[in-house]
C-alpha cells in the first residue's frame, strides 16, 4: 500500500465517518419530530376526553331534565283538564 493509497483510504473513511455523522443528526431531527407529535396526539387524546366527559355529563343532566318534565306533564295534564271540564260546566250550566 502506497501513500496515494493509503491518502484514498484515509478520505474514504473520513467521508464515511461525515456521512455518519450527518445521518445521526437527521435521526435526531427525525426523533425530535417524533417526540412531537406523541406529544401532539397525547393533548388531543387529553383534550378529546375532556371533551367525552363533558359531554356525558351534559347528556346525563337532559335525561334527569327529560324526567322531571314527563313527571311534570303527568301531573299538569290532568289537572288542566280537569279545570277545563269545570270551567265548561260552570259555562253552560246555565
Amino acid at each position: 500500500m502506497n501513500d496515494s493509497d493509503a491518502q484514498r483510504l484515509i478520505q474514504v473513511l473520513t467521508e464515511i465517518r461525515d456521512d455518519q455523522r450527518v445521518q445521526l443528526e437527521r435521526q435526531a431531527e427525525a426523533l425530535a419530530v417524533q417526540r412531537e407529535q406523541a406529544d401532539m396526539a397525547k393533548r388531543q387524546l387529553e383534550r378529546a376526553e375532556r371533551i367525552q366527559q363533558r359531554a356525558e355529563a351534559i347528556q346525563d343532566r337532559s335525561a334527569q331534565m327529560i324526567s322531571v318534565a314527563r313527571r311534570i306533564v303527568l301531573v299538569v295534564v290532568p289537572v288542566l283538564v280537569l279545570l277545563i271540564v269545570y270551567v265548561s260546566w260552570l259555562l253552560f250550566r246555565r
